[in-house]
């Protein structure tokens, strides 16, 4: 089943299916850093207004707007970890 990011909360996770549509240019720099098909996130926090939002992927944090993670198509396993990632 497929989700978009902001049904994502602190703690869950999921997989990175692919890309919504968008800019071109910025796809590209999301797969420079690891967003790849079939790559697991965690996401760690989100700011109080809810943007930006903090994921663990690939062994590194990183942060993106909520815009940004918007493009995301996001599948798998949804489920609340423990947040305390390092």
């Amino acid at each position: 089943m497929e989700t978009r990011f902001s049904n994502l909360e602190p703690g869950d996770t999921g997989n990175v299916v692919g890309f919504t549509e968008g800019s071109a240019s910025y796809r590209s720099k999301l797969l420079a850093m690891g967003l790849v098909r079939d790559v697991p996130f965690h996401e760690v926090r989100k700011a109080p207004l809810g943007d930006p939002v903090e994921i663990w992927v690939n062994g590194f944090h990183l942060c993106l707007r909520r815009k940004e993670a918007e493009m995301l198509r996001l599948k798998g396993y949804l489920q609340t970890l423990d947040t305390s990632f390092p």
